[in-house]
């Protein structure tokens, strides 16, 4: 019988490793997609997740079931991706160590079989959006990356972000329309 969630956190909970490492496989992908959206650098989103799972193993014995263990380790993979990036910016404000150092996030929008029109006008977009990312405020990019790739409730990215739940409406909303502009002349070059 395959463990639930719950079955492996009681089992961590009552010190079976075991258990533990069913919950690391079972959650370490989706934790990497979204530490990859929130920072932008494969190295950084593999710390991320280190981290967290480091994290929800010595709080687990405080993990009371009132939310599931998706969403409550989601929280601490949000809140050590926002460290990694706080942290970065801290460097990039220090003139001896610039951050030049951020691949593109969003650069694969290639389908399964694509013609070669198609392949380069997904590699424009890919390259468009990859580069808007990059111009959004921090807030804005998490309160976009929190909302649309990850479908989080506008209060919860308030929450995760320390902001008011205007303030995270606001800041998803000046994300999409910069986006949206930066990607129009790509849409009226497709019409």
């Amino acid at each position: 019988m395959e463990l639930t969630d719950v079955m492996a956190v009681e089992q961590a909970q009552a010190g079976d490793r075991e258990a533990f490492r069913v919950l690391v496989e079972r959650h370490s992908r989706p934790a990497f997609r979204l530490a990859y959206r929130m920072t932008g650098n494969q190295q950084d989103a593999e710390g991320v997740v280190q981290e967290s799972f480091l994290r929800a193993y010595r709080q687990l014995g405080r993990f009371d079931h009132r939310a599931s263990f998706a969403t409550w380790f989601y929280r601490i993979t949000v809140n050590c991706a926002l460290d990694v990036v706080r942290a970065r910016q801290r460097r990039a404000a220090q003139p001896s160590s610039p951050d030049g150092n951020q691949p593109d996030a969003l650069a694969s929008l290639a389908s399964a079989d694509p013609g070669p029109d198609r392949m380069a006008m997904s590699g424009q977009i890919g390259e468009r959006v990859a580069e808007a990312m990059r111009e959004l405020s921090p807030n804005e990019r998490h309160a976009f990356v929190l909302r649309h790739f990850e479908g989080v409730a506008i209060e919860e990215i308030g929450r995760l972000l320390g902001v008011a739940p205007g303030a995270a409406k606001h800041s998803v909303f000046r994300a999409v329309q910069k986006l949206r502009h930066a990607l129009e002349p790509l849409v009226e070059t497709a019409r």
